[in-house]
């Protein structure tokens, strides 16, 4: 007899049997509620066959698991003092349902085959086992690792870890064993926290590892027997490269299950039901340089990363160091931390390591700062393009910087402008409009205002080659860095006063937008094919670059036409990053403060590399500006994501 409806049901766990007068109890629970909850496809099949739940009422949202900064086992090992060992474990509050003695029991076989074994057994007994038995299931447990001789390869952790370090045993696990007797156990958390480190998994066939452990990503064996978790443990023992393969498939089944992403299932549902799209807004996440800072060396910017793991041996680019040189330039200008003027300083340092004597750039150097061939053979107009863009744009703050560095950057800019008319691609001639626009807003230059009509011109003569009805644009194709044409037009009309840059910037952008967003959010154009005039755009292959590019642009023109429309767009862009998407998965990662390197039909690419990473830096930055503005022009109350 609810005083209220409730909107949506959850359960924990469902029981396939049950006393009719709970089958009974939980029909009417279903009956009365919009939608349900379930965290396993196996719960869903119970509640629609056992208790005649509704199909289109029953929502599977998996258990949450957490993001964790993925730190080296080798690392962990020493800082635990585990080194040199092959490290079993399982945590939970003990009970004698946890079938911890199945692993003691298997243990001399493991350790026979492989001496360096050592299992973690990590918790404390839970506290209603306490009270009614006290310690009799641990101290069965300490007899027989005493029995079976094996006081060396058994180490019992009892306390309640916190959360960090809890994660940290974890992720120096080389083999998580999850032994429940019980198969009826529909989810397990500790089950999940073992995903969430990315862990090869050995379990019984509860339902949660069911439909987990396939595709590679953990072995399963029977309830309460010793000898087949002896022969799965040495099988996995026995092949790193398996076991990093099954880490690897974990790592990617897992994350949409992160808690981000259960905040994001959540609110979705209830939106849905609620029948108010507005009524959830993502919060803005804290800043975090912790990934930024780690890709960063005493040279440069490093461009890949495996997962979190910067990769030195992708070497640097120019690309990413131009770009991250803005970036820090923005968390200056918002912030005024004094740390960000060394890295300013390196990052301008590697700007001018790259500049040749003619005033061209290099953009690709390996590890040990030597050029590499790839700069004979890619075409590094883009390259030179974003680098002067980087240098006009901390010229236009060099007010706030050391002379040194603004000096620096002027040597640069002016070397490098006295050959800029050679650029003529697209892409470049914006970036070189944008460059020199921002330097423009300082110096007043008359002969960078004559190259910003020479870039913006040639712009005008391809759109007016191309364009035409429903296709208002300078290229017969929509490729990659898009919204920065028409960002870099209007930003010519900002320099010259010329109407018509205004106007095509405007139809240009107007067009793009149109084609970007819909009613779900924001679709920026796929890496896999670009859309060609004529054709029907291809979806999927994301990438956060896109995204920051159009925010970008989106607060420019702002600036200029003061649409609330353009505010608005902002954020319904930003918020991609949050989850806001078609797979409703985080891209951006606020345990590490890296962001994923693309967003793809099924799952999330996870490494996070130099350029997702640092774009979504300048986005983040950027929403800063502008976020009280899009609060005061919509006015209302919104109930807030937290990511």
């Amino acid at each position: 007899n609810f005083l209220y409806k409730p909107i949506v049901l959850v359960f924990h766990t469902v029981l396939p049997k049950a006393e009719l007068h709970m089958k009974i109890n939980v029909k009417s629970l279903i009956a009365s509620c919009e939608s349900v909850i379930v965290m396993t496809q196996n719960a869903a099949v119970i509640l629609r066959n056992e208790y005649d739940a509704p199909a289109e009422k029953v929502s599977v949202i998996a258990h949450g698991t957490h993001l964790v900064p993925h730190i080296s086992k080798t690392i962990l090992k020493e800082k635990y003092g585990f080194t040199g060992k092959k490290v079993l474990s399982t945590f939970g509050l003990l009970s004698s349902g946890k079938g911890i003695e199945t692993t003691i029991e298997s243990l001399p076989v493991i350790v026979n085959a492989h001496p360096d074994t050592l299992f973690l057994i990590i918790g404390k007994t839970h506290p209603s086992v306490v009270k009614a038995e006290g310690e009799v299931y641990r101290t069965s447990l300490e007899a027989k690792v005493k029995e079976l001789k094996l006081e060396n390869h058994v180490v019992f952790v009892n306390s309640y870890l916190s959360l960090p370090i809890l994660l940290e045993y974890l992720q120096l696990t080389d083999i998580y064993l999850f032994t429940s007797n019980d198969p009826n156990q529909a989810v397990s958390g500790t089950f999940a926290y073992a995903m969430s480190c990315a862990c090869p998994i050995i379990s019984t066939p509860i339902p949660h590892a069911i439909e987990v452990l396939g595709d590679a990503t953990g072995l399963i064996v029977e309830f309460r027997n010793p000898q087949q978790l002896a022969q799965a443990a040495i099988v996995l023992l026995n092949d790193e490269e398996l076991r990093n393969r099954i880490s690897s498939n974990m790592l990617q089944k897992s994350i949409c299950t992160a808690w981000e992403n259960s905040a994001v299932a959540h609110a979705t549902l209830l939106e849905k039901w609620i029948g108010n799209t507005n009524q959830f807004s993502y919060s803005l996440p804290k800043i975090n340089l912790s990934h930024f800072e780690d890709l960063t060396t005493p040279f440069g910017m490093i461009q890949f990363s495996k997962v979190n793991q910067p990769d030195i041996d992708s070497g640097y680019t120019l690309d990413d160091n131009v770009r991250a040189l803005i970036a820090m330039c923005m968390h200056f200008e918002a912030t005024d931390d004094k740390a960000d003027i060394e890295k300013i300083r390196l990052y301008v340092q590697f700007i001018a390591f790259c500049v040749q004597p003619s005033g061209y750039f290099l953009n690709y150097v390996d590890e040990d700062k030597a050029f590499t061939s790839q700069n004979e053979t890619s075409n590094l107009a883009d390259s030179n393009g974003r680098a002067i863009w980087a240098l006009g744009y901390l010229i236009s703050i060099g007010h706030l910087l050391p002379k040194d560095i603004l000096e620096k950057a002027e040597k640069i800019f002016i070397q490098v402008t006295a050959r800029i008319e050679m650029l003529h691609s697209t892409r470049a001639m914006a970036f070189a409009i944008k460059g020199l626009y921002y330097s423009h807003t300082k110096t007043g230059s008359q002969a960078q205002e004559s190259l910003v009509k020479m870039f913006a011109d040639r712009l005008v003569a391809m759109y007016k080659h191309e364009s035409e009805k429903d296709w208002e644009w300078f290229e017969g194709y929509l490729t990659y860095g898009n919204s920065m044409l028409p960002e870099a037009l209007l930003q010519a009309w900002l320099v010259t006063g010329d109407s018509s840059y205004k106007q095509i910037a405007k139809d240009s952008f107007d067009f793009l937008l149109k084609n970007t967003f819909n009613k779900d959010g924001i679709q920026v154009i796929s890496n896999r094919t670009w859309w060609k005039k004529g054709e029907i755009p291809a979806r999927f292959g994301e990438q956060p670059i896109e995204i920051t590019y159009t925010i970008l642009a989106l607060a420019q023109f702002y600036e200029v036409f003061r649409e609330e429309e353009y505010l608005l767009k902002m954020k319904i862009a930003f918020d991609w990053f949050l989850g806001k998407n078609h797979l409703g998965q985080v891209i951006y990662n606020p345990c590490t403060g890296g962001c994923y390197d693309g967003l793809e039909e099924i799952q999330v690419n996870l490494n996070q590399g130099a350029e997702s990473t640092v774009c979504y830096l300048m986005a983040r930055l950027k929403m800063e500006e502008y976020m009280l503005l899009h609060d005061l022009a919509n006015n209302q109350a919104t109930t807030f994501v937290t990511i």
